[in-house]
């Protein structure tokens, strides 16, 4: 199973990429390789287990997973330099 927030896109507004990039519909934003793993399950990881975003944001995909997860999300902006939002 993969994640409902996570889609592929080769672009952002003017940047054009040659690969498709890893893009959290629910943060808005771009993010790592390795959240993407989460994201689509790899690695006996799961995504409603182990990503807070997803559970940050549970309730709008209608699972009821815990909404009050908090914690630090390491995304990439457009360029696909490493932001954190702690």
């Amino acid at each position: 199973m993969t994640c409902p927030f996570l889609e592929y896109r080769r672009e952002s507004g003017d940047l054009q990429f040659d690969e498709a990039r890893a893009y959290c519909g629910a943060v808005e934003r771009f993010v790592q390789p390795m959240r993407a793993d989460i994201c689509n399950d790899r690695y006996d990881l799961e995504h409603a287990e182990h990503c807070e975003i997803y559970r940050e944001h549970a309730d709008e995909v209608g699972d009821g997973g815990d909404a009050d997860a908090a914690g630090a999300r390491d995304t990439e902006d457009t360029t696909g330099n490493e932001v954190s939002d702690q």
